[in-house]
């Protein structure tokens, strides 16, 4: 202060000097010591609602970036582990239809072999089933009969069944030598 007044006397008054400055407290009226008092504490009151409203208004804001970064954060998750499980039921997917495809390929291997071996039993069977054969299966058949019959008429019985066996045979035989004389016919 005394370098204040100092300045502007050396301005505007040369000559004076200044040496010191002596600053007395004022004594001011209780009345207006109350008034100004009271002026302070509600300034000071306004200042505070100011500031803890300033407060709330970041509490608010922080709390909703929270929620909103928790909302993406389980959405994420949510979203992460619905692409999981989707990727586990495709992997089962394929999975299992592999496992058809196998089990259908086997299947079809196991026809294929039955089917093979149907053909070639058969093919054997046209080729063994000649009227020779037949009638050796016809004589075993009767030898291993564990029946005995007595009486005058059983000799007659079998010849009869063998008369009649034999008919057979003879139709068999000649569809048998028909076919193979067509096949011949065919590779000439």
């Amino acid at each position: 202060m005394k370098d204040a007044l100092q300045c502007d006397c050396t301005k505007y008054a040369p000559g004076i000097e200044i040496l010191s400055v002596r600053v007395t407290k004022p004594i001011i009226p209780e009345r207006i010591r109350r008034n100004y008092e009271q002026m302070e504490e509600e300034r000071t009151k306004v200042l505070i609602s100011i500031e803890r409203q300033k407060v709330v208004e970041k509490e608010s804001e922080t709390q909703k970036k929270m929620a909103i970064h928790e909302a993406e954060k389980t959405a994420t998750v949510s979203n992460i582990l619905r692409e999981q499980k989707l990727k586990e039921k495709e992997n089962a997917m394929e999975l299992q239809e592999i496992e058809n495809q196998m089990f259908i390929a086997h299947k079809k291997c196991l026809a294929d072999a039955d089917f093979y071996s149907a053909m070639k039993e058969a093919e054997a069977n046209k080729i063994k089933l000649t009227p020779e054969f037949l009638e050796l299966k016809f004589i075993e058949a009767i030898a291993n009969n564990t029946k005995i019959f007595f009486g005058h008429k059983v000799p007659d019985m079998v010849l009869d069944q063998r008369l009649l066996v034999g008919n057979f045979l003879e139709n068999v035989s000649q569809q048998v030598h028909g076919e193979r004389q067509m096949k011949s016919d065919d590779n000439a």
